[in-house]
Order: structure tokens, then sequence, then C-alpha cells
């Protein structure tokens, strides 16, 4: 059974100033929450309408529910079979080495979901994001992740003041660069991706040393842009092709 209280938090969770308030977030279903917990993410509670799935967490921890109580909690249209609250890890130390991928107010859960996932799958272990950069904690993203955000390294900072910092190339993406296809991209840069209506805004292209562009290739020339998650995917293919 899940109290009032238990159903004031997880709910309270769904906003970013109660998730720093709390240092806490929650995830659901059992795929995303297995992945947390196999990255030693510490769970605080754990309540399912299926215990047989976590057989290996301590009963203190777990709650058994009902689906209406899970209903109450959930985050989901159509909640799962669980839902995790855990403590928000302790933030790492910024390491620049290798390709550094770099978020300049990206707004959409869903883009950044799936740029988490592009940053695990094409082993970029470092994401930097603006402080407008939508939360990482914020439940569309954590779920969009799949998983994936408890292996990539994300970490939110002035980013105008970091890229005046780093001693490799600063890559930026605009219409006008050069052809990614065509450029001898190095093994230690950062990439920076744009706004999703705006593009990289005109501070932080002020400290990009290298602009590239991904072609269009259609007859008209009509397309405006690509989707910012779909242009980071042909992004980092071209630099891990490199």
């Amino acid at each position: 059974m899940v109290s009032k209280n238990q159903i004031k938090l997880i709910t309270s969770l769904q906003q970013k100033k109660y998730r720093n308030q709390h240092q806490l977030f929650f995830a659901e279903t059992k795929k995303v929450i297995d992945e947390f917990l196999d990255a030693k993410f510490e769970l605080v509670n754990l309540f399912t309408i299926n215990e047989t799935l976590f057989p290996t967490i301590e009963a203190n921890k777990m709650y058994a529910i009902s689906e209406m109580e899970l209903k109450k909690i959930s985050a989901l249209k159509t909640p799962n079979e669980c839902l995790a609250v855990f403590k928000m890890p302790e933030t790492s130390d910024l390491v620049t080495e290798g390709v550094v991928l770099a978020l300049d107010d990206v707004r959409d859960p869903g883009n950044l979901g799936t740029i988490i996932r592009l940053c695990d799958w094409f082993g970029i272990e470092t994401l930097v994001c603006s402080m407008e950069t939508v939360d990482v904690y914020n439940p569309k993203v954590i779920q969009s992740t799949m998983g994936s955000i408890s292996r990539v390294k994300v970490i939110y900072t002035d980013l105008v003041s970091f890229l005046e910092k780093v001693n490799v190339p600063v890559y930026g993406t605009f219409m006008d660069g050069e052809n990614i296809y065509t450029e001898m991209l190095p093994e230690n840069a950062v990439i920076v991706m744009g706004n999703e209506a705006n593009g990289i805004s005109s501070e932080v292209e002020k400290v990009v040393t290298k602009r590239i562009a991904i072609p269009r290739f259609g007859k008209l020339q009509k397309t405006e842009s690509l989707n910012v998650a779909t242009a980071t995917a042909i992004t980092l293919s071209e630099f891990r092709r490199n």
C-alpha cells in the first residue's frame, strides 16, 4: 500500500523544483528500473503490482500496491507494473577527453532522452547541457532514455564559460557550415547542438571554432532543418566513422 505522504512526494517529483529540493527522481517500467539498479543508483522505494519482478529488493523498500494506486503516482498515460524512487547521484567532475557532446537550450524531453540514448550508443561518455536545457530527471526524459541515462554522465553548466576553457576544437552545427561528409573530424572535440527552433545561440556561436553542416540532397532544397536528435545521430555517426 502507498501512503498519502508517499503519493504527495512522488507526484511532486514531476516538478523540477521538488526534485532538486528532495534530490530524488523516479523511474517507471522494469527495464528502466533494472538499468538504474544495475548502475548502483541508490534506491529509496519501489512500488509494484507484481512483487515477483524484483526478487532481490529488500523487503523494507518494496511496496505491493494495486493498479489503482499505481495510476495515482505514475506519470505515464498507461502505467506499467512498477515505479521506483531513486536518489540523485552526486555531480561528477567534468572530463573533456574524447568526443564530448554539448546541448545549447534543448527544451523537448523526448529529444533529450533520445540524445542520451545516442550518446550511449556511440560511446559518448559526457553530455554537457546549458542551464536552459530541459532537466535530465524530468520523468519524460528518464523514460525516453530507456535506461541509457545510467551510463552517460550529464552535467549542467554555463555553456559559454565551459566552451571558452576547453583546449579542443569546438564544432557547431549550422546550415552554412562546412560539409560534414568531407571534413576530417578529430578524435578529441566538443560538438554543440542547438535549440529545436533557433539553433545555436549567438553567445555560444562566438566560441565555436569550426562550423559544420549536414547537407541537403533534396532537389528542391526546401527542408528548413532536421530534428535536433536526428541531426545529433548523423553528426555522432560521422565523428565515429572518421
